[in-house]
């Protein structure tokens, strides 16, 4: 019998999770900052798409900081995998 080896996990590394959602937290910061600059050349449709994708940036934005701290505590407690 054939062994499937090649789906395989790899192992759950968390030691950098801060860090990356630091990272996506300010990209999204930072698009919402061009959106909102970019918002004087747009027609009226175009504004309405973008503060309704603005929204949901800053719903991203608090899902971030929620599980930036459920990491940093994570860390802290020891998960080091």
């Amino acid at each position: 019998m054939e062994e499937n080896n090649h789906y395989r996990t790899n192992p759950d590394d968390r030691s950098d999770n801060v860090e990356k959602l630091q990272d996506m937290l300010q990209n999204t910061i930072e698009n919402i900052e061009e959106a909102q600059d970019s918002i004087q050349f747009a027609t009226e449709e175009e504004k309405s798409l973008i503060e309704a994708k603005n929204k949901r940036r800053e719903e991203s934005i608090q899902a971030f900081r929620s599980e930036i701290q459920d990491e940093a505590n994570s860390r802290e407690n020891g998960f080091n995998k």
